[in-house]
């Protein structure tokens, strides 16, 4: 989306009416940038209605409101003058599809391995203490025990029982929490893109949504409504606070899963 393709009705449009109410209001753009904690360009940007360097239409409209309502300015007019296009929820596609039998199969999988493996282990540790125990039963016999007849034969040896049996554990194995991870308590516009800049998603998610991503998937993050998303990371929850501008966050994601302000 550029300037030439939005219809803003000459001096009537939405940057016009910001401009004129700034000015009444005796404010200037650098008191707006202050009070609103968004870039100077920005507001610039709104003002001339130079919508190609605000980004994705969802962010303009939210723009637009926070600067009308700075000025008590009546809000839809304003949003209606710009004539940007209303957010379309688009058809998400999973990246990608688990058969519910194919998770099952490898669950099993796994746990038949972890069997396996521990029988492995038990069986020859048992079989090298087995002779042990039979030296120890037999050299700990009492000393005023009747000697035995040197013509009879020995009797046949019980075989030696382990007191301590080894038992196979079928506990589960833990999961692992993701490097990175969202979680959407309302609608949120979201782009993400990996560590060479390339989008890898960028969708409009709602209540009860989730995103879950590996270490070094992410390189940048951009996300609208930021108040309604919860990001955590390892399983703990990150403070995206100071990334937060009029409720959007803009952070860089580094390979070792720290999280740093994007560059405007």
């Amino acid at each position: 989306m550029n300037a030439n393709d939005i219809e803003t009705g000459g001096k009537h449009g939405a940057g016009e009416q910001l401009r004129k109410a700034r000015r009444a209001a005796g404010l200037s753009q650098a008191d707006v940038a202050a009070r609103l904690k968004m870039p100077l360009r920005v507001v610039q940007s709104l003002e001339t209605e130079d919508w190609s360097r605000l980004g994705a239409p969802v962010f303009v409209r939210g723009q637009l409101r926070s600067y009308s309502k700075l000025l008590g300015l009546t809000i839809e007019p304003v949003v209606e003058a710009a004539g940007v296009e209303p957010v379309r929820p688009p058809t998400l596609t999973p990246r990608t599809y688990v058969a519910p039998w194919q998770r099952f199969a490898e669950q099993a999988a796994r746990r038949f391995v972890y069997i396996v493996m521990t029988v492995a282990i038990a069986i020859p540790v048992w079989l090298a203490t087995r002779p042990h125990l039979d030296v120890v039963a037999h050299e700990g016999a009492p000393l005023d025990a009747p000697a035995t007849d040197a013509t009879r034969s020995p009797a046949p040896a019980e075989p030696a029982t382990d007191p301590h049996p080894l038992v196979a554990s079928l506990a589960p194995i833990p999961a692992r929490a993701p490097a990175l991870s969202l979680r959407f308590s309302g609608d949120s516009w979201v782009e993400v893109m990996d560590a060479d800049g390339r989008i890898l998603e960028q969708a409009l998610l709602h209540a009860g949504d989730r995103r879950n991503y590996d270490a070094g998937e992410v390189g940048g993050m951009v996300l609208g409504n930021a108040s309604a998303v919860e990001v955590r990371q390892q399983g703990r929850k990150a403070d995206i606070a100071p990334f937060l501008r009029a409720n959007v966050a803009r952070f860089t994601v580094s390979s070792d899963g720290s999280l740093a302000p994007a560059v405007d």
